[in-house]
């Protein structure tokens, strides 16, 4: 009788232990935005299961309080009085078998132990945690009544041990968290992505798509513009004719300036051009015919100059520093390139990739940037905030301008996660700027 009395106490003690689990991970792992969705759009049972699992994920600390009360409650039950009667039950039955009082009720007390512990780590732990991560909403939803009474009765004893454990860590100087978050920092997704293209799961070509898409809203006009130093400028005073000839470059649209480079006077393209006669053109200056140029911030992140473009139905926007100067060019092509890789016609002037050499080196063109270099060799080289390109880290660390031959040493980050020393070598310069560098990795840190 007391072993079946004791058997009963253990699986309804474990019962609710394994309500108070199932409740702590349902309610943490759930999909908060899919249950704002539930409670917005279903109907009858699951829209109000759904708002009261929303109000119980938006107190998730005050659940987790309660559903770790419960625990240990249902722990204590378990010792104080399962065990007793179980253990007293099989230590009478071991006495019926001619096993010596003390004896038996040591053996009795500790298979009692036994018992009562498998069924609660099986049936009260592992089980319902297992159940609440498969079916994280059905169960959050499933079990809102009950979770929403418990909170609502026990809910002064919930708040009173709380509130002193609350109070207890701001002594110690730390503050308190009502929920966890939820977000997912582009950090995070990037890492999703790389997870899942090492398993396979991604194809390599769409997470790279992925990457350059999370991040398009990190990166500024600065980083995706054409350098003034590369860009072919005409003057107010030439004559549309000499636009016609710069045509003949390969660019359709030409930043108009004055008597310096960093007075401008608007963009001419084919539509301006086309609009003038043929038998003027010799005559009419681009000053007349220049269209007002779209200025934009080095600093305005990308998402935020596509929108300006798109609604100002422009294909080229000029840039301009913190200082009034013309820094450089941007068009819809350039921002296309940005999230889908380079995008090269019959018109582009051929520049040249990175080319892997012998030793795991790689000769790799100045102009490009450090997180572009990263993407095709998988060497993370330092990231630093007065320059974008390997060129311009190069110079940062020499401390002045280039010249070939120049070698410096820094420190890279290998796809395995281990640190390099990293030798750069300046193959070629142009304009004091190093146009094609070799890089040289030497052994692991």
């Amino acid at each position: 009788m007391l072993i079946a009395i004791g058997l009963l106490i253990i699986f309804a003690v474990t019962a609710a232990t394994g309500f108070f689990v199932a409740l702590e991970f349902a309610y943490t792992a759930v999909d908060r935005s899919r249950l704002e969705d539930l409670a917005s759009k279903a109907n009858g049972r699951r829209k109000i299961r759904a708002q009261r699992s929303l109000h119980i994920s938006s107190n998730l600390s005050f659940a987790l309080s309660g559903a770790q009360l419960g625990i240990t409650v249902t722990a204590l039950f378990v010792g104080f009085f399962a065990e007793p009667y179980l253990g007293q039950g099989l230590a009478n039955l071991l006495g019926t078998a001619g096993v010596p009082t003390t004896v038996s009720v040591s053996i009795g007390v500790t298979l009692a132990m036994i018992v009562a512990n498998a069924v609660q780590m099986i049936l009260g732990e592992l089980g319902p945690k297992n159940l609440a991560i498969a079916r994280t909403e059905a169960l959050s939803l499933a079990l809102s009544a009950p979770t929403t009474v418990y909170l609502t009765v026990f809910g002064p004893i919930i708040r009173f041990f709380d509130t002193a454990s609350t109070r207890l860590l701001k002594l110690l100087g730390i503050h308190a968290v009502e929920e966890l978050d939820h977000n997912a920092t582009p950090e995070d997704l990037h890492r999703i992505i790389d997870v899942s293209r090492d398993e396979g799961v991604l194809e390599a070509g769409l997470s790279e798509l992925l990457d350059r898409g999370l991040d398009f809203s990190e990166t500024v006009a600065e980083q995706a513009m054409t350098p003034r130093v590369n860009v072919h400028t005409l003057n107010a005073g030439a004559t549309v004719a000499d636009a016609v000839a710069a045509l003949a470059g390969g660019h359709s649209r030409f930043p108009v300036v004055g008597d310096d480079v960093d007075d401008l006077r608007g963009v001419v393209g084919i539509g301006e051009i086309i609009r003038v006669p043929r038998e003027a053109r010799a005559t009419v200056s681009l000053s007349e015919v220049a269209d007002a140029a779209m200025l934009v911030p080095a600093s305005l992140p990308l998402p935020n100059l596509l929108e300006q473009m798109r609604s100002a139905h422009r294909q080229l926007a000029c840039v301009v520093d913190e200082f009034g100067g013309f820094a450089g060019i941007v068009s819809l092509e350039d921002l296309a390139e940005e999230l889908v890789g380079e995008i090269r016609d019959e018109q582009d002037r051929f520049e040249a990739d990175p080319v892997s050499l012998a030793g795991g080196a790689w000769l790799i063109p100045g102009r490009w940037r450090v997180d572009e270099v990263a993407d095709a060799t998988g060497l993370t080289l330092p990231e630093g905030e007065h320059y974008e390109t390997i060129a311009g880290l190069v110079m940062a660390e020499l401390g002045r301008v280039a010249r070939p031959g120049d070698i410096v040493e820094v420190q890279a980050t290998a796809e395995d996660g281990e640190e390099h020393g990293v030798r750069m070598v300046v193959v070629s310069c142009s304009r004091h700027v190093p146009e094609a560098i070799e890089l040289q990795p030497l052994e692991a840190k």
